[in-house]
């Protein structure tokens, strides 16, 4: 965005005058940030199942708008063994030749009893040694602590506390952990997920509301079947408690975001935070003319690095998995008090980030405001009991064509309440008491809506939801061979704004 339509963007309100009916503290709620695209799930060539080099990954990155970028290869014995320190002298050439980009060295965690997660640090001493160290102990593919039963879930429990050791005595500053595609397997129980955040809410923050691997979806690039390679059913480690639709995706989405008063909501329901993000999960791209050279089979194993890819010329027509690169179909958008590694985590644990598929968007402002100020996604607006409460939406809409070709439209966005209804059982997958408040149909390229709600008496969120409305129905409809193309279905959502009342 150039910096004379950004002004004009943040200044919409005003030119409508909604600025000076909610008060002076309208502009400050969500422009005093950067919005930063990124993306906290990707792979390379350290990776079993991966295959570029980190330099490939980056530069495919920054061609589609990136600012920053966790590199997350596969916890593996070979990974374990050889490939840690190798990656962080990639990772140190990188960010000399690559300043531009936020980069960091985290890796996607094989979370006992459950399936996988991003971790990552920010300001850690030897953190090659640390993420090693966490590796060994506590990565299921090197303990055999994969089954889903007590002992590995208590194990999953402490590998948090190893964590929170870390930044107690002066290891590291932070680290976070998102659960990565929550229900490709139905691997983790809506309890582990609450255990987790409720011992480290400052580390375990949220979980990947859309899965990566999106091409897989699309049958003229890639196999034509399942989204975020969602084709599974119910397995031995799999929680009891989810129905079968569970294992599949709803414009994208993991069912666990999508459902309307499914968990998402349930957690929300409790009061606390718990985000959402959106990933590439980037393996092998779309339509990318990289491919995998020939090489030994035990080429992994015996050196936990695959041989550097080569651009050869015509597309991939049949990788293993399909991607896309980051920011070029998904990307989370958080919002930075600076340009830092520290401040985008920082953005990330508060839940100050929306989520968007395919450029459906160019950018998006949410802000709620009342007697106690204003707030945007991720924040507590407090407020009194009896006041009013009142929503300001500004979007501006995508002007320029996507990596697919044309210019997506947003034909609707949803507002969508919840109550705050206190603590639930470990369990609770539903809250009943969520609905869509108010749709609006933007018609301009800067679309600008409010709604107030009046006399409040209880706690509730708020959380928007948008769609090209390409599949016709209110609700995301589930994603099935033949009916999966992701460009032909987007949607985008934001994290959630808390109203307490006093």
């Amino acid at each position: 965005m150039s910096e004379v339509a950004r002004r004009r963007f943040l200044q919409g309100a005003s030119a409508l005058g909604v600025a000076g009916m909610l008060g002076t503290g309208t502009a400050s709620a969500s422009s005093r940030y950067q919005w930063l695209s990124g993306d906290h799930h990707t792979h390379t060539q350290y990776s079993y199942d991966g295959m570029y080099t980190i330099e490939q990954q980056i530069r495919g990155a920054l061609r589609h708008g990136t600012d920053w970028l966790v590199i997350t290869d596969h916890g593996h014995q070979s990974h374990e063994a050889h490939s840690v320190e190798a990656t962080a002298a990639d990772l140190r050439r990188a960010q000399r030749k690559f300043p531009q980009l936020l980069l960091w060295h985290g890796m996607e965690w094989n979370v006992p009893g459950a399936e996988h997660a991003t971790l990552f640090f920010e300001d850690c001493r030897d953190e090659a040694g640390v993420l090693r160290d966490f590796e060994r102990q506590f990565d299921w593919r090197l303990n055999g602590a994969e089954a889903s039963n007590p002992a590995n879930e208590r194990k999953a429990l402490d590998a948090i506390r190893f964590l929170q050791t870390k930044i107690r005595n002066g290891t590291m500053k932070s680290a976070l952990v998102f659960v990565n595609h929550p229900m490709r397997n139905g691997r983790v129980a809506p309890y582990e997920m609450r255990n987790m955040r409720d011992l480290a809410p400052d580390i375990v923050v949220g979980m990947e509301g859309a899965p990566g691997a999106q091409g897989d979806g699309d049958p003229l690039r890639g196999p034509g079947g399942h989204r975020g390679g969602y084709a599974n059913s119910p397995g031995s480690n799999s929680y009891a408690g989810y129905p079968p639709e569970a294992y599949k995706t709803y414009g994208g989405f993991d069912w666990m975001t999508a459902k309307l008063g499914g968990v998402w909501d349930s957690l929300l329901a409790e009061g606390l935070g718990w985000w959402i993000t959106s990933n590439s999960d980037s393996h092998f791209n779309s339509r990318d003319t990289i491919v995998r050279v020939p090489e030994p089979g035990n080429q992994f194993d015996l050196f936990g690095k695959h041989l550097d890819p080569l651009d050869v010329g015509p597309p991939q027509v049949s990788p293993p998995y399909v991607d896309f690169f980051p920011c070029e179909f998904s990307r989370t958008v958080v919002g930075a008090t600076r340009r830092s590694r520290g401040a985008v985590m920082e953005g990330l644990r508060a839940g100050r980030a929306w989520v968007s598929h395919g450029g459906l968007v160019d950018d998006l402002r949410f802000t709620v405001h009342g007697t106690g100020g204003a707030e945007t996604m991720g924040g507590r607006l407090r407020v009194r009991r009896g006041s009013d409460v009142t929503v300001l939406v500004k979007a501006r809409l995508a002007t320029r064509p996507n990596s697919a070709g044309f210019i997506p439209k947003l034909r609707r966005l949803d507002l969508i309440k919840g109550a705050v209804t206190g603590r639930a059982s470990a369990e609770t997958l539903s809250t009943p008491h969520v609905k869509v408040e108010r749709s609006y149909e933007p018609r301009w390229h800067y679309a600008v809506f409010t709604h107030t709600f009046r006399n409040v008496r209880e706690p509730f969120y708020l959380r928007l939801r948008g769609t090209d409305g390409n599949r016709g129905a209110f609700e995301p409809q589930a994603d099935t061979p033949g009916a999966a193309k992701p460009w032909e279905d987007l949607w985008c959502y934001t994290n959630p704004i808390f109203v307490e009342v006093r």
